[in-house]
């Protein structure tokens, strides 16, 4: 199993969308586009495509001017039947990529929230690993509207459209599962001075709220990080001939 994972900004973190990868054997193939890295042209080579947050926001394309192509990349790999995760940017740009608009500035959140499920939702073999509602970490002001194509999963009173799936396995989500509390407090570090900015009451607080919101968060992320990485179907790595002769059959 061989994964494209693109990061978007300095300090993202596989998190826990990294351990269920490592727990399926899988093969990373990390892209920092952001940096000046090449993204590939099409799917082929990949299993599947994880495109994860960033600073920018999805239509920054004079500032990022990979950001078309990795729209379009993530579209290539919908329709060639392909497993997809686009968490915060990530399903800002998977709207995109299917028709979707970008919402700027319209709906910020930041810590750890809510997220309840549609009735589609209940249903959606990955969603539903978290149960019904959970708690996730959110840091987002942008949000974007669902694709017509789109199969709306989750809500929660501040942001609609919190979850949505295009085809068979390509998920954007909003909120930031693979943000467990040991990357959330490495965030904390990082990024001091911008969360004083967002929530002054964070940082002081934040003992607190790890207690009551934390455990579930990383019970939660885990979860769903383990179902979609379980939609991930491997390529057939060779042709029926081929396999007919690795078999000694005389095709």
């Amino acid at each position: 199993m061989r994964v494209l994972v693109v990061e978007n900004m300095n300090h993202s973190s596989l998190g826990q969308v990294g351990v269920a990868l490592e727990e399926a054997g899988a093969e990373i193939d990390l892209r920092r586009p952001y940096a000046g890295e090449a993204l590939p042209a099409g799917s082929h080579g990949h299993d599947a495509l994880v495109v994860f947050g960033g600073e920018q926001s999805a239509i920054d394309d004079d500032i990022h001017p990979y950001l078309p192509d990795l729209a379009r990349l993530m579209k290539t790999f919908t329709d060639d039947g392909k497993s997809v995760l686009g968490i915060c940017l990530g399903s800002q740009l998977l709207a995109r990529a299917h028709g979707g608009d970008n919402l700027l500035g319209r709906t910020r959140e930041f810590g750890w929230h809510g997220v309840e499920l549609t009735e589609d939702g209940k249903e959606d073999p990955v969603l539903r690993a978290a149960g019904d509602a959970f708690t996730s970490f959110e840091w987002h002001s942008d949000s974007f509207t669902l694709p017509e194509s789109a199969v709306y999963l989750a809500s929660n009173p501040a942001v609609a459209n919190q979850a949505f799936r295009v085809g068979r396995a390509a998920y954007g989500m909003q909120f930031h599962f693979e943000a467990g509390t040991a990357v959330v407090e490495n965030w904390n570090r990082t990024f001091e001075t911008v969360i004083n900015r967002i929530d002054p009451d964070w940082l002081p607080n934040y003992s607190k709220y790890a207690a009551v919101y934390g455990e579930q968060a990383d019970a939660a992320g885990l979860a769903l990080a383990r179902a979609w990485v379980a939609t991930i179907l491997p390529v057939k790595t060779a042709t029926d001939h081929e396999a007919r002769e690795i078999a000694g059959v005389n095709a």
